[in-house]
């Protein structure tokens, strides 16, 4: 797969990110170099590009004069250039728009392969990637990053900003998918534009952000202390660009008018000054008012606003911050928070707006205290809350250590990779359920087994029976035999033998068992009052009980205490299955494909029970059929997920024609 990010504003390079070196390069930069970086690595993307402006600007630096920079093997930047070569700030770059779309569409005109999908950036990058697509028939992507509405409800932004929200609006409608950052950016920021966009939009937090420097390189510590009436005293620490909407001057307010903070800590802010001629005039005032409170007596040595900064000075501050600190972000709305999971992977409890994304950071990672960014006095309080209380300190400093994964750019590149191959492929293998999926419908079966004789496209059966239950029951419902048999909720793939009959796939049952200690799992449930399945349920990486969701999660909570790595699976309202770590339906579906030179991305899955919830979710094409379970309520929503109205094998059936693969020869 080729990958293309299209993002125009900022100054966008590979190294440390210069933030605030203009007004435009924030967060986003991070997010999108991040994003490349990790999707680039995995095993099914053969390149990727970023796709950016080209400008001549000896302030900024001449790394961004560069039409090209290699940034790893595959990974590329590109800029491309125009008769402008001057930087230009977002509000300027509507009138370069079309000089920029005639120059991207002769870039892709000239690629020996064009790109599979474009990630836009902001919407202007999506205006851009939309004339391509009429041309090239390319899916675009789009990732708001930070809405127009949200601005001028946060901020009082005038009526000027109308032309950026009436375009955002368009590529809300227009885009072929829409990746956010959080829940609530879906449900309320994109919500508040009125455009339906249904499954398109996906919820995909970024990462953790990834900074190259060594914070022992920093010397900014050093001075910052020199400065400080007492130096050994525990920081604030807030990092944001000087903008009116990130609320920096309330902090400093809030602590000037709390002496018991300003005892308890002094006060750092990193607020990324681009200061020169490329800050914006918001920016300046903002810059200039917070120099005029730090100004104050009181302040003088109490708190540090750093000229500039690096990304080593970044990194120290957080280590600074873990030391009894704590981070605050007082925005007046903050779409996502890079700095919250940042400040979460550095050990430093955090206090917060409550509006916007980073509520739901805060409360998925438990780190930290939320605000009301208009109560000056609530964020003093809270901060002095964290900062006096040792035990409460350190109970959120440790509280993102098994949650920080949720915030990973594997997991943003593994599920971004999927759905991009979703809005191209069709599926190249069939996954299917056997019990209530394939079964319930004698008419339904029949069908299946016609299309599966007259279609050469490879079909697995991925069940919670054993092999050789499995078998019989294909065999009582006249249904067709399988290229491979994943059985025992994926614990064991079984695959034709030489000699006409099955085997059992060894380098499969090799993984399994890294990780898996059947016999201490067994003593560790051997005290709960569960009832066993019957024996031939169970097998070398899997045991089997009956009971319900309570049940299946009392099994988890004895697990954890124990120390011991298993997946609790739980279907039908009545089974449970307790795997080894590295099992289940998809992990299985995987393995097969992976010796096919396939990925999950190029499987469509069809099923109607919990075991089938991680094989659903995980492949890029997902048929669920109109008998399941409520355990598949709460798969999430997204392009390659289908909901169909007829159950059991005439649902497959129903599903496989909206894949265009329900006639034979189409």
């Amino acid at each position: 797969m080729f990958i293309l990010h299209l993002a125009l504003g900022g100054c966008l390079k590979s190294g440390p990110v210069n933030f605030g070196i203009t007004a435009d390069t924030g967060g986003h930069i991070v997010y999108v170099v991040g994003a490349a970086s990790q999707q680039r690595r995995a095993d099914s993307v053969s390149r990727v590009s970023i796709v950016t402006r080209l400008f001549d600007d000896p302030v900024l630096g001449g790394e961004y004069s560069k039409p090209s920079e290699a940034v790893a093997p595959g990974f590329t930047i590109n800029r491309l250039a125009t008769s402008c070569r001057c930087y230009l700030e977002k509000e300027a770059l509507a009138g370069e728009l079309p000089a920029f779309t005639q120059a991207f569409i002769g870039y892709l005109a000239s690629l020996p392969e064009l790109p599979d999908v474009i990630h836009a950036h902001f919407a202007d990058a999506v205006g851009v990637a939309l004339q391509a697509r009429q041309l090239f028939d390319i899916p675009v992507v789009y990732t708001p990053h930070a809405l127009g509405l949200d601005k001028r409800q946060s901020d009082g932004s005038a009526p000027k900003i109308g032309g950026r929200i009436a375009a955002e609006r368009y590529a809300l409608a227009s885009a072929d998918a829409i990746i956010v950052s959080s829940l609530q950016e879906a449900s309320e920021q994109v919500a508040a534009y009125g455009v339906t966009v249904d499954a398109r939009i996906h919820c995909i937090p970024p990462g953790v952000p990834q900074r190259r420097a060594n914070a022992a390189e920093s010397r900014l510590i050093e001075r910052l202390e020199d400065g400080f009436a007492e130096p050994g005293k525990p920081i604030i620490l807030t990092i944001a660009r000087p903008v009116r909407k990130k609320n920096i001057a309330a902090l400093v307010r809030a602590y000037a008018a709390n002496p018991a903070l300003m005892a308890r800590a002094n006060l750092v802010i990193l607020a990324g000054q681009s200061g020169g001629r490329h800050g914006s005039a918001e920016e300046r005032q903002v810059v200039d008012e917070l120099r005029r409170l730090c100004a104050a007596p009181d302040l003088r040595s109490r708190v540090a606003l750093p000229l500039t900064h690096g990304e080593a000075d970044v990194a120290a501050l957080y280590r600074r911050a873990a030391a009894g600190g704590v981070f605050v972000n007082p925005a007046l709305h903050e779409p996502f928070g890079l700095t919250l999971i940042e400040a979460a992977a550095a050990s430093v409890p955090v206090v917060a707006t409550r509006h916007g994304g980073a509520a739901e950071i805060v409360e998925a990672l438990g780190h930290g205290l939320l605000v009301d960014p208009s109560d000056e006095s609530a964020i003093g309080n809270a901060c002095l809350e964290l900062l006096s209380d040792a035990d409460r300190h350190a109970s959120l400093a440790a509280a993102p250590r098994n949650r920080i994964h949720r915030y990973s750019w594997l997991n943003y590149a593994e599920r971004s990779i999927a759905l991009y191959a979703s809005l191209r492929r069709r599926p190249r293998l069939l996954a299917c359920d056997i019990d209530g999926t394939l079964t319930g419908c004698a008419t339904g079966a029949r069908a299946f087994a016609a299309w599966r004789a007259k279609r050469q496209l490879p079909f697995v059966v991925a069940t919670g029976r054993s092999f050789q239950a499995a078998r019989s029951t294909l065999d009582a419902w006249h249904l067709p035999q399988p290229d491979a048999y994943i059985v025992d909720v994926g614990t064991c793939i079984m695959l034709p033998a030489s000699d006409g009959g099955w085997q059992e796939c060894p380098l499969y049952a090799q993984r399994l068992a890294e990780g898996w200690d059947r016999a201490a799992v067994v003593a560790a449930l051997g005290g709960m009052p569960l009832t066993p399945q019957p024996p031939a349920a169970n097998g070398r990486y899997k045991l089997s009980y009956f009971g319900g969701p309570h049940d299946a999660e009392d099994i988890r909570e004895a697990l954890m205490k124990a120390g011991l790595q298993a997946r609790v699976v739980h279907s039908h309202g009545r089974l449970i299955d307790v795997l080894a770590p590295g099992g289940g339906k998809a992990a299985a579906i995987a393995a097969y494909v992976g010796q096919h030179g396939m990925t999950l991305a190029d499987c469509a899955a069809a099923g109607d029970s919990g075991n089938d919830f991680d094989m659903l979710d995980a492949c890029g094409h997902a048929i669920v059929v109109g008998n399941a379970d409520a355990d598949l309520d709460h798969l999430r929503i997204r392009h390659g997920l289908r909901r169909v109205a007829a159950r059991h094998a005439a649902g497959v059936m129903e599903g496989l024609a909206a894949l265009g693969l329900g006639h034979a020869g189409a």
